[in-house]
């Protein structure tokens, strides 16, 4: 007979394989500011992420690469971020600096 405590290790892994990953998800701790309003805030870090997907998912890709970099901001203590925008530029490249305001 299997011990209880041995059926709880697969559950739990299959449990943490169902977790979403941060950047198909929204973090909410972490608002987009402007420079203005940057300027009376403290600087944390500048982030940069190459969205996983061109092509005719492009934009979502970008979603993806953006959600990532507000979690990786908010675990290096940031609840503020300003993202490079180009509008019309294809986007190889997310790039944002994050702050604690």
């Amino acid at each position: 007979m299997i011990a209880k405590p041995f059926l709880a290790v697969p559950l739990l892994a299959a449990l943490w394989a169902c977790a979403p990953a941060p950047g198909f998800v929204s973090t909410p701790g972490v608002r987009d500011i402007t420079a203005a309003e940057a300027a009376q805030c403290t600087y944390v870090s500048d982030f940069r992420v190459k969205p996983p997907v061109f092509g005719p998912f492009a934009a979502k890709g970008v979603d993806y690469a953006r959600n990532q970099v507000r979690a990786d901001a908010q675990d290096a203590g940031a609840n503020a971020i300003i993202f490079d925008a180009a509008p019309g530029v294809t986007v190889y490249e997310v790039h944002a600096v994050a702050y604690r305001c």
